[in-house]
């Protein structure tokens, strides 16, 4: 029996094929002389007129081949589709990490959307920002969101303009003085960092359980696609009603 994985495999296929097919039929009915030809026979008013040879036109397409092509390629394609929704309403597994059951009877389609929408929230984790290594971090008590380092004491100085004598003043020559600036520690900088980031661990944990769930899924929409299916002939009355 028919397995919904099989029909997956070959459904695009066939979308491909009947839209490339139809493009073509497209084209040619675009082309109005391709679907009519004429035959003109000369006839003399007398015997003594003169002969002229026959014209033929061979008519090179026709509409009621051309639909009929179409016709065949509608109904494979849309049989084909219809088998893979159909199935896919049915086709439904639990999803489990470990003997855990994330959620129940999910069914396949929202399995390949949770699949790859587990790949765009692996990549928003890997890019929240992360706690220094080399800082010594805890939780604040008043936000447990936030961590604080420990506090770093640095000093402040301040220039302090001083002269310095390089004379002393005579009777003859006033003082020679010099003047200079000196750092001097006029207080101390408490500087407590604070960070809105998570720690390595924390994201590293969040990353590994992402891998596991859509591990999960994976296996999950492989055991959902593994389900038999039914054969499902729609095509025929769509094409028929609109044919004849």
């Amino acid at each position: 029996m028919t397995k919904l994985n099989q029909i997956i495999a070959i459904a695009s296929g066939k979308k491909a094929a009947c839209a490339a097919a139809i493009t073509e039929f497209y084209k040619l009915l675009q082309k109005p002389e391709l679907f009519s030809g004429l035959k003109r026979v000369y006839q003399p008013l007398d015997d003594e007129g003169e002969k002229l040879p026959p014209e033929t036109k061979i008519i090179q397409q026709k509409v009621s081949d051309i639909l009929v092509e179409a016709n065949a390629h509608l109904v494979e394609m849309l049989d084909i589709i219809a088998v893979q929704e159909f199935a896919n309403c049915s086709a439904k597994t639990d999803i489990k990490v470990g003997d855990t059951v994330i959620a129940p009877s999910v069914p396949v389609t929202y399995l390949m959307f949770l699949e790859k929408q587990l790949d765009n929230i692996k990549a928003l984790i890997s890019r929240v920002p992360v706690l220094s290594s080399d800082v010594n971090w805890r939780r604040s008590e008043t936000d447990p969101t936030v961590y604080i380092a420990d506090t770093v004491v640095t000093t402040r100085t301040k220039k302090i303009p001083k002269a310095f004598i390089k004379a002393p003043a005579t009777d003859k020559h006033p003082a020679q003085v010099e003047m200079f600036s000196e750092d001097v520690i006029v207080g101390n900088w408490n500087k407590t960092d604070m960070s809105g980031a998570i720690s390595i661990r924390e994201r590293d944990a969040m990353l590994k359980k992402v891998d596991a769930l859509r591990d999960a899924v994976k296996v999950a929409r492989e055991e959902a696609n593994s389900i038999s299916v039914d054969k499902v002939e729609i095509g025929k009355a769509v094409t028929s009603f609109i044919f004849g």
